[in-house]
């Protein structure tokens, strides 16, 4: 089994300002999107290139992974972002407004084999999702929450049913060609409690983490997407159980009073990886 990279936390962090970019070589989070987009004025985002590209030459970020978010590219920057991308100290690309494949080629074809990730916040991008997560060097999507409210025209509930569907699509595709798949932002970044209750539901639902707009909120969303001590011991008992049965050649697994198939011990297998992984960093 391949070690897995934790994206439990995914910070944005302004690429334009430079006590920012410092600060995120001390923060504990999985991952870390350097952003051109949204978090840049018009005015700055030119300058911010270069500022983004000398921080990630100088280095410092260890084991985070480091993505790029661009402007979209029928912007008057993207296509100048997507090439400066290509030749930074960086591990993936992040497109905003995709909304089929053809887009990701058209950043593929400016980015060569760079890895890509696309924002998903469009109603076209959430239809098309299977054949975005298809296209080979889509490595990971990430949920544009705030946008796509916007173009459901959906109204905000702290259970985020109306946006259910969308998020359960989105994950779909990305499991179905393995994928790495991040929720949304919480945007009340002072309320912990909510935050925590968003972070179980997307965790529940099955993301890999969380994209975060404020480093306060990185333990809480650490915590909600570790394996918790319980199921590690869990993934641990039903793994020894199946393998006793399998040396014997007698009866079926059996743990807390369930029986212990192949498949469950293939999710405590991963579930033991990923509490590997997480105790690495």
């Amino acid at each position: 089994m391949d070690t897995p990279r934790p994206y439990r936390s995914v910070l944005y962090i302004p690429g334009s300002k430079e006590r920012a970019l410092e600060k995120a070589r001390t923060l504990p989070v999985d991952a870390i999107i350097f952003d051109l987009e949204d978090a840049v004025t018009p005015d700055a985002k030119v300058e911010a290139r270069s500022t983004l590209a000398a921080a990630l030459t100088e280095g410092g970020y260890g084991e985070r992974a480091k993505i790029v978010r661009i402007n979209a590219l029928d912007t008057e920057w993207g296509i100048e972002d997507a090439k400066a991308v290509a030749k930074m100290e960086a591990d993936a690309v992040l497109l905003p407004k995709v909304n089929n494949a053809l887009d990701v080629q058209a950043l593929a074809d400016i980015v060569g084999d760079m890895p890509i990730w696309a924002m998903m916040e469009s109603c076209h991008g959430i239809w098309n999702a299977m054949e975005i997560a298809a296209h080979p060097q889509v490595k990971g999507f990430v949920a544009g929450t705030n946008d796509l409210a916007k173009e459901l025209n959906c109204r905000t509930r702290a259970d985020r049913l109306p946006m259910m569907t969308s998020l359960q699509t989105m994950l779909l595709a990305a499991r179905a060609h393995g994928v790495v798949a991040v929720d949304g932002v919480y945007n009340q970044f002072k309320d912990d409690e909510g935050l925590k209750a968003e972070c179980e539901q997307g965790r529940d639902l099955g993301f890999d983490g969380k994209t975060l707009i404020h480093p306060a909120q990185v333990d809480v969303t650490n915590a909600a997407f570790s394996p918790s001590e319980a199921e590690i011991d869990l993934a641990r008992r039903q793994i020894e159980a199946f393998e006793a049965v399998e040396a014997s050649g007698q009866g079926v697994a059996v743990v807390d009073g369930k029986i212990v198939e192949n498949l469950h011990v293939e999710t405590a297998k991963k579930i033991l990886a990923m509490a590997s992984a997480i105790a690495s960093l």
